[in-house]
């Protein structure tokens, strides 16, 4: 079972929304270090955490950053962005965009920090995707493929990291109280709720967190008829 007590953390995206709740309740819990990145460093509020620049869309970001976080035992890929890009009439640069900072930031993050949670004894990833992972909605075309990718992506480095002494745990939310859904009329999830059930689940080792209902109900629709997920698909002949 991994501990957050006494752990070393880094939390990408840790300013605001979700990261930052998860960097004050790392501290709450009794982490050691907190690092937390942001794109200006200067808007990580926590007076312990240490701060950070990353700057997603920038390979050779992830390599600075593993040089000045050697002691990482956790990491948190949190940071990402949506940037309601349709795949028919967005311009390709602006869907690679969130590819390049859901996906490929992601991944830049976990190459370079694994080999120091190896070093370091073995330790805990979590990543954090969506209920998008699994369901189309209109407006969220990239994004909802991105953060489809980044699930398999979870999936895949969670068996290549078990031998190396690294569990790997994936996050799916819905609606969640943030500047991201600020005009989003809907039920929302509090940062605090999301934060709290990622933390459970890295310290029970989970494979997976389904943080709210709308997420567990996308999840249990994934076996069910296409028909019913996207009746607005459907034609009648």
């Amino acid at each position: 079972m991994t501990s957050i007590k006494g752990s070393v953390a880094l939390v990408t995206g840790g300013s605001r929304g979700i990261g930052k709740e998860l960097v004050d309740q790392l501290y709450a819990r009794g982490a050691a270090k907190v690092y937390a990145t942001a794109r200006d460093p200067h808007t990580i509020t926590h007076p312990d955490a240490i701060p950070l620049t990353l700057e997603l869309t920038d390979p050779d970001a992830a390599a600075a950053l593993a040089e000045q976080a050697p002691d990482v035992t956790i990491l948190i890929n949190n940071a990402g962005t949506a940037l309601g890009s349709s795949f028919l009439d967005s311009p390709i640069s602006e869907i690679r965009r969130e590819f390049d900072i859901n996906f490929f930031g992601s991944l830049h993050v976990t190459r370079a920090l694994a080999p120091i949670l190896e070093s370091n004894g073995g330790g805990h990833i979590l990543t954090i995707h969506s209920a998008l992972s699994w369901i189309a909605v209109p407006g969220t075309d990239a994004y909802a493929a991105s953060k489809a990718a980044l699930w398999s992506q979870t999936n895949a480095l969670r068996l290549a990291l078990r031998p190396r002494g690294i569990n790997v745990t994936g996050l799916h939310v819905g609606y969640v109280d943030t500047d991201l859904t600020a005009r989003i009329d809907a039920p929302k999830t509090s940062p605090q709720s999301v934060a709290t059930q990622a933390l459970d689940g890295i310290e029970a080792d989970a494979l997976e967190v389904l943080a709210d209902d709308l997420t567990r109900q996308v999840k249990a629709g994934l076996a069910a008829d296409p028909s019913v997920l996207y009746p607005q698909a459907v034609v009648n002949s």
